[in-house]
């Protein structure tokens, strides 16, 4: 233009009156887009961010070239400030899902560390401002013309069109991908945090090129929070198995909850809506509390009254043992006049709340043996037994001293104590890092095991008398008695003989009882009894000890590393088993009075003792073989391996900060569905304990648990589980739901699963979405709070909470009526 030929000073003045003008024109716009910015969180859904690669570096491209033309146009600058303000606030939310760390790492953390470099660049923006500004002077020939700038303008906003119409392509292919995520627990951590989204709101586009996160998530509508404002660069998601039931749930960081809605959600949601109504009424989907003897100590299997009055005989405790209703109950159990919160561990090990196991006849039969006493509303326990009464450390401390082998914690990381009575000697073997399966009977011993449960110890009702126990073979390290009243010597052994089933090779078995250190007539029978059977067993005596401080006598026996002994005795007596007979078979399986053989062939399992803890949890077993193929398809040492890295990925990066779960009230856990064992690995360094279950028609993989150092038992969960009610504190359900409703009652399921969680105990389902959708009707329908729902690709995962709630009216359990 021809302004360039006038004078130096006019040129001046013209300039300064045009940056002028410009100046308060980009001020006025960029007000504008202040107050949008403020307020489209709350008032405008927000785009897609699965932005390609292409539309992230032209927006950038954008960007740099606006800086270097001095933010010529207002337009362009508004156009700009939308696109960057919008992946800004995309970015910021948080990923609390499967590979999400929570806690924020590297990546993540440099959203944060972003903001001021942001700010930064905004302010070397107004500075190159004023500087071209007065550079105008000597550049006049130089300078674009309106037309040109113009034009650039039109170009602009043609591409950031172009983009917002591909995020709303790309926001249609990912709309199968939801996620509603509710308030975290109370007194919790809140994952939310509006502080964060104001920071975020802050941020520019100015992050790594290909950046990509996938899916929705809607935040609870009543609180209308935005996400933590941390942004993470997504690793590259591979599926750890071929199968769709472990296929990854996908990092999900876009917001759902703006004042539009697509139409399949909004379809979606209202046909959940309507089915939901279908099914509940006034009492919730016709539930009804379970009118019975045992009242709110209530266990299906083994209150079954109707079933135990038919049995001919009682002399092997078959009335101890589990008599499944052939139509198990869909009512749930009352909660106990006064319950309230168990106290956490590990103060529960010394004492629980008394109306929450309301029974004091143990305190009056075995006060004396500090097993329990009543203090106002505690229930005390100050951690003896009848053979330990001056506490279980130093009976604990007193075998170790006996027989240093047992290196507790290191070799001897698995226990079984059978006839438990209240747990504590397993509940203080914790802290010599030993896990003990502790089991007695639901008995005249009042509560014993529910005593336990409620103290954070794990244990379960069961009793040794005509089946097997629902271990596999060769599993314990060590199997503990302290006056367990077994008669171990009567009937050829059979019982000891199933000990002998559980026992590890080289493993021990410790006995304390009064046949040991006392010369009553029948003691001295039942000592020699026990003498000649061990020996027949091949079992050495390798220690016999008088503990003086409680004033008891304590053998262990170890048993026989090879079949050398078995092959040099005059008698088979006890026999051999047959090579058919399965010592990993072990549910609703008769007892026999025969010993398995040691396995000898070093790619068996049992051939070799475990690594020492806790490198045994990390090792894959030395008898687990290329040539074999694993529960997802691989080669079983490879399934073993990605099975663990998959869990420990989920574990850390999602349950244990994206959830909003309060891990310190949590101490019983319980895997449904184990396989592996993952899961209860992944969280080793909790203080907690896991029971793993295998379901009866699932692959045979409890042995691989038990090699790891953990534990776990075989379940059919058509039938209700061997614990009280109201004993676990958190229940993980993978893929498990989708496999039994096509075999069981699933309302029976639920009902179950309603019986063993406690009040305010979680629950996380990882399954089918359409599996999810149904456990979500019911879980609402029992006055539950869903915390979370999340689905992609037909999978999904659901995570709820147990409420006091109750139904009024009540339904008579014939079978459990005495």
């Amino acid at each position: 233009m021809a302004l360039g030929k006038y004078s130096r000073a006019d040129g001046r003045r013209s300039s300064s009156g045009y940056c002028s003008t410009v100046s308060i024109v980009v001020v006025v716009a960029l007000c504008v887009v202040g107050v949008w910015m403020m307020t489209s969180s709350s008032t405008v859904p927000a785009q897609n961010s699965d932005v390609s690669q292409e539309n992230n570096n032209e927006v950038k491209a954008h960007v740099a070239e606006s800086n270097d033309q001095n933010n010529n146009d207002s337009n362009n600058e508004g156009n700009n400030g939308a696109v960057d303000d919008n992946r800004s606030s995309e970015e910021g939310n948080v990923k609390q899902f499967e590979d999400n760390p929570g806690d924020l790492p590297e990546d993540a953390t440099k959203g944060d560390n972003n903001a001021t470099p942001n700010q930064e660049e905004k302010n070397d923006k107004s500075e190159d401002a004023e500087k071209i500004t007065e550079d105008k002077e000597e550049e006049k020939s130089e300078e674009k013309s309106e037309d040109e700038k113009k034009e650039d303008g039109e170009e602009r906003k043609e591409d950031t069109t172009t983009n917002e119409s591909e995020n709303g392509d790309e926001k249609k292919e990912d709309e199968d991908s939801t996620v509603v995520k509710n308030d975290s627990e109370s007194g919790e951590t809140n994952v939310n945090n509006s502080d964060d989204n104001e920071k975020t709101s802050e941020e520019s586009s100015g992050e790594k090129d290909g950046e990509k996160e996938e899916g929705k998530i809607g935040e609870n509508k009543k609180d209308e929070e935005s996400d933590q404002g941390s942004t993470e660069k997504k690793e590259n998601s591979s599926e750890v198995f071929p199968s769709g039931a472990q296929s990854e749930l996908l990092n999900e960081s876009t917001t759902q909850d703006g004042a539009f809605s697509t139409q399949a959600t909004e379809s979606k949601k209202e046909k959940e809506a309507q089915k939901s109504s279908i099914g509940e009424n006034q009492n919730g989907n016709g539930w009804k509390l379970c009118n019975t003897t045992a009242g709110p100590d209530y266990i299906p299997c083994l209150d079954n009254l109707a079933a135990i009055r038919k049995l001919s005989s009682t002399k092997h405790y078959e009335h101890r043992e589990r008599h499944c209703p052939e139509n198990p109950p869909t009512c749930l159990v009352p909660l106990p006049e006064g319950y309230q919160r168990s106290i956490e561990w590990p103060t529960s090990r010394e004492k629980i709340w008394y109306h929450n196991v309301p029974h004091t006849k143990l305190a009056a039969v075995k006060g004396h043996q500090n097993w329990v006493k009543v203090s106002g509303e505690y229930l005390i326990f100050p951690g003896g037994g009848t053979q330990f009464k001056n506490g279980a450390l130093h009976y604990i401390d007193t075998i170790q001293q006996s027989v240093p082998e047992i290196a507790w914690g290191k070799r001897s990381r698995v226990v079984l104590d059978v006839g438990c009575g209240v747990a504590s000697f397993g509940g203080f073997l914790f802290e010599r890092d030993v896990l003990t399966m502790s089991l007695a009977p639901k008995d005249e011993h009042e509560a014993q095991v529910q005593f336990a449960l409620e103290r954070g110890i794990p244990a379960i009702s069961a009793v040794m008398g005509t089946k097997r126990l629902p271990y596999p073979g060769r599993v314990f390290d060590i199997v503990h008695c302290a006056r367990c009243r077994v008669p171990w010597h009567a009937e050829g052994g059979k019982l000891l003989l199933e000990l002998n089933r559980l026992l590890r090779p080289g493993g021990f078995f410790v006995w304390s009882a009064t046949p040991i250190y006392q010369k009553l007539p029948e003691d001295v029978e039942i000592w020699e009894a026990m003498k000649k059977l061990t020996q027949a067993m091949c079992w050495e005596v390798v220690s016999i000890t008088k503990d003086e401080l409680n004033g008891v006598g304590i053998a262990v026996y170890r048993k026989p590393t090879s079949n050398e002994c078995y092959e040099q005795r005059s008698q088979n007596d006890p026999p051999l088993c047959q090579d058919s007979d399965d010592p990993n078979a072990a549910w609703n399986v008769p007892l026999q009075a025969c010993m398995h053989k040691v396995p000898i062939a070093s790619t068996e399992r049992g051939s070799q003792w475990p690594e020492q803890w806790p490198a045994r949890v990390d090792k894959v077993p030395y008898w687990l073989l290329s040539s074999e193929v694993g529960v997802y398809g691989k080669p079983a040492p490879e399934d073993f391996a990605a099975d663990y890295a998959h869990w420990k990925r989920v574990v850390k990066k999602s349950y244990l900060n994206g959830l909003g779960i309060n891990w310190s009230t949590v101490r019983n856990v319980m895997d449904m569905r184990a396989v592996y064992g993952g899961f209860a690995a992944a969280l080793r360094e909790m203080n907690l304990w896991v029971m793993n279950v295998v379901p009866i028609d699932a692959p045979d993989t409890l042995p691989i648990i038990y090699e790891r150092g953990l534990f776990g038992i075989y379940h059919d969960w058509c039938e209700s589980f061997s614990t009280y009610p109201r004993t676990y504190d958190l229940l993980h359900a993978d893929h498990l739901f989708s496999k039994t409703k096509s075999k069981c009652n699933f309302k029976a399921v639920v009902s179950e699963v309603d019986r063993i969680l406690r009040p305010e105990g979680k629950i996380i389902v990882r399954d089918t979405v359409e599996t999810i959708g149904e456990l979500e009707n019911l879980f609402k329908s029992l006055k539950w709070e869903i915390r979370m729902t999340y689905s992609k690709d037909k999978e999904g995962l659901l995570y709820a909470q147990k409420t006091m709630w109750r139904p009024n009216e009540e339904e008579i359990v014939t079978y459990a009526i005495a």
